[in-house]
């Protein structure tokens, strides 16, 4: 019977992979007619050369050790016997001999891959002969003959080992053979698609000096991470840091506002930064060639992969611009490629050193990705459910050992977890490190960020609220604005002057803080205090806000806010409670400060809660966010809070520094709800008709709609963006022949018919 690799003489076999070399004669010493050598204790008898170089018996008997094979293919031919062809060693080995004239023809036969070449990942895997390389021959440790094979470097050479017996030109010529082929499928065609794919998207990029489609955003963006002006957005910043460095790096100021369709000056080097986000596009192509190489795909599928990606049309043409999407697209091309080669490592060399730095790198590219845009997690699913999978497999395995099975799951917890959670906040870090002066995005934010920022006034707040103060009401919702009315009324309901929230500062954001009509405070510097009645009167109109029992605008369920009155006409409705939350800065506060406190008004006549909706009004709103009385007066609800944001009194002295400390955390998830909010809010307006460019999800996999880039104008370098018709309707197809095929061929397995046998 033949052993495995490393198992000493007199151990008992495993029958799975042992193969019978001899009858019951054979323990007399005497040999089976059809085999070239003897079995295994007669004299003169040596090691019978089976499957993978692995000697069949041995000299224990006393024999002489069996002489070194001939090359592999005419081990048979050598001696007198003819090779019985239904004999097991016979059989295995010819089926190796087919194996290697399959994947390397011009071997002529013989001798394996060289270590490290691209296309020994086609072979199949046998972990049962896997070996460390170089490890000590197992036979010879147990006192038998030396086998005549090396230890295994790889995989391909572990059914495919190098043979003692080969002369010294017969090796030259293979390996310079060998040398050849990883020069040119390992290097020089990717080398080659790489230079393809660098000319496609850089040739005239320049070619247009008019800032194209959203260069519009992207490069504004840019320009505020050059002058550290803070701004909002709904994505990630990270692709958007990208291009600010990319700017820096082409010497450009940030002076240039990217307004969509004008003409570039001279002092901005677009050309750079568009080179500088077309290198991201072209990284592409190589990552195509070599994920579809880790895919174990032949050589021309590889280069049809990676041709793909090089010749479609969408992808060249958005990489050539200032834009997030070729980002976007390297970082999900890198994080397939990560994936695929740390698959593989999982299967020949888990928990290696090499294992554990291409998880590392798959827990970037998942992390980067996620980093640029949020339809980055997408690839987050894809690498969740393959290591769900795994996990799910090897809890199966009775044979691996708890602490392995451990180690699997740290590992993925700690690589695919907290890198990619850390490498996210890490960008927000940066972000708001770089963005430390007041700009436009200011309102997006809670007014005790935007009372760090340079530039902002909101640290001369006074601290305490008192009677008499002019304050704006912001709204704690995430991305929620400022308390705001104006001289419009709502066109049904009551009627009056319209309440709504408003992200942009203006005068008709300012309040004044007063005690109910016929009561008036001592001084200026009486305190608003918990569970406080008090009348808030628009600066601008001297209306006070108010609420009835008159159904909402869009809220139906709710009572509608309104501006109704004045200083000398006033009712119960005009009044609300002050209910304190809590305070950023104080334990238990018992007075309203500005910024920090955070508080209910409560209606006294309704007893309703004052509540900012997030639901964007229609046309004659303006598309501000409506603003209701919720009857349920929930205080679990983001919505319901509110805090002072600007706070002006003549009689207070100014806050400072010290009186308003900003936290990380806090900003970072007022930042990423606020971006998820706005996202939700990017619909269709429904009070317009769709354009020619509006398309449906079933054109999408077809590019039955294009997309115009730019002015149409005869003088107008012009560009449309659409996919290739053979890449996009070839890959739609395929994905519907593939769920066909595993329709097909679950039934078949239902039917026990079994078409996938294991190696």
């Amino acid at each position: 019977m033949l052993r495995k690799r490393g198992q000493a003489a007199g151990q008992s076999e495993d029958p799975d992979v042992s193969v019978p070399l001899a009858s019951s004669s054979s323990a007399s010493g005497s040999a089976p007619p059809d085999l070239p050598y003897g079995g295994g204790g007669g004299p003169g008898h040596g090691s019978f050369p089976g499957v993978n170089g692995m000697g069949a018996g041995g000299s224990a008997g006393g024999g002489v050790a069996a002489p070194p094979p001939p090359p592999l293919g005419q081990q048979y031919a050598h001696h007198h016997h003819h090779p019985h062809p239904h004999h097991p060693a016979y059989q295995l080995q010819q089926q190796q001999l087919q194996q290697q004239q399959h994947y390397f023809p011009h071997h002529g036969g013989g001798g394996p891959a060289p270590v490290g070449h691209p296309m020994m990942m086609h072979q199949p895997m046998q972990p049962q002969y896997q070996q460390p390389y170089g490890a000590p021959n197992s036979s010879a440790a147990a006192g038998g003959a030396p086998h005549a094979y090396s230890g295994y470097a790889t995989d391909y050479e572990a059914q495919m080992p190098l043979l003692d017996g080969d002369d010294k030109a017969v090796k030259q010529q293979r390996q310079a053979a060998e040398q050849a082929s990883v020069n040119m499928y390992y290097w020089i065609v990717p080398s080659v698609l790489t230079v393809l794919s660098l000319w496609t998207r850089l040739y005239k990029i320049g070619w247009s000096n008019i800032v194209v489609w959203d260069e519009a955003h992207f490069g504004k963006f840019a320009s505020y991470y050059i002058k550290r002006e803070f701004y909002f957005d709904v994505h990630p910043p990270l692709g958007k840091m990208l291009l600010g460095l990319a700017g820096i790096l082409s010497r450009y100021n940030g002076s240039f506002m990217f307004d969509s369709g004008h003409k570039y000056p001279d002092h901005v080097n677009y050309t750079g930064m568009r080179i500088f986000a077309a290198l991201f596009g072209a990284g592409m192509v190589p990552l195509a060639y070599f994920t579809a190489v880790q895919l174990k795909f032949s050589k021309p599928v590889c280069v049809l992969a990676a041709s793909m990606v090089l010749m479609d049309i969408a992808t060249l043409a958005i990489s050539r611009f200032i834009l997030l999407d070729s980002m976007l697209l390297f970082f999900t091309s890198l994080t397939l490629y990560c994936l695929c080669v740390f698959r593989n490592l999982q299967q020949t060399a888990p928990l290696s050193r090499e294992w554990y730095f291409w998880l590392a790198a798959l827990g970037f590219s998942i992390g980067a990705v996620s980093s640029v845009k949020w339809v980055g997690l997408f690839a987050i699913a894809l690498v969740g459910l393959h290591t769900l999978e795994d996990l799910w497999e090897m809890l199966g395995d009775i044979e691996m050992p708890k602490l392995v099975y451990l180690k699997h799951w740290v590992a993925r917890i700690a690589l695919l977890i907290i890198l990619p959670v850390s490498v996210y906040v890490f960008s927000f870090y940066l972000h708001f490190w770089i963005l430390n002066k007041s700009g436009p995005g200011d309102a997006q934010m809670s007014s005790l960020f935007q009372a760090g920022l340079e530039g902002n006034k909101l640290m001369e707040n006074p601290v305490g609220i008192m009677y008499g103060s002019k304050v704006t009401i912001k709204s704690s919702a995430r991305g929620g604005g400022l308390l705001h009315s104006h001289v419009q009324r709502y066109p049904g309901g009551s009627n009056q002057q319209q309440v709504t929230c408003y992200h942009h500062k203006d005068t008709n954001n300012d309040w004044f803080i007063h005690k109910p009509v016929g009561e008036t405070a001592v001084n200026d510097t009486v305190p608003v205090r918990n569970g406080d009645l008090v009348r808030l009167v628009h600066v601008s109109t001297g209306r006070n806000l108010h609420s009835h029992l008159v159904q909402g605008p869009v809220s139906t369920a709710e009572n509608e806010v309104s501006a109704n009155g004045n200083s000398t006409f006033s009712d119960r409705n005009d009044l609300w409670q002050v209910e304190i939350k809590d305070d950023h800065a104080f334990h238990k506060p018992d007075r309203i400060r500005s910024l920090t406190t955070r508080f209910y008004l409560k209606h006294v006549g309704t007893g309703c809660m004052l509540r900012s909706t997030g639901i964007t009004l229609p046309q004659w709103g303006f598309k501000q966010i409506e603003v209701v009385c919720q009857k349920k007066a929930d205080r679990s609800m983001i919505g319901n809070v509110w805090n002072i944001e600007q706070h002006w009194n003549p009689h207070l002295s100014a806050g400072g520094k010290q009186a308003y400390r900003r936290r990380f955390w806090k900003d970072f998830a007022d930042l990423n709800v606020a971006m998820w909010a706005s996202n939700n809010a990017l619909t269709p307006d429904p009070d317009q008709n769709p354009d020619a460019l509006t398309s449906s999800p079933y054109q999408w996999p077809f590019a039955s709609v294009g997309l115009r880039m730019c002015g149409w104008g005869d003088k107008d370098v012009k560009f449309f963006l659409l996919g290739h018709p053979i890449v996009w309707w070839g890959t739609a197809v395929s994905l519907g022949v593939v769920v066909l095929l595993f329709a097909v061929y679950l039934v078949r397995a239902q039917r026990r018919i079994n078409d996938w046998r294991s190696q």
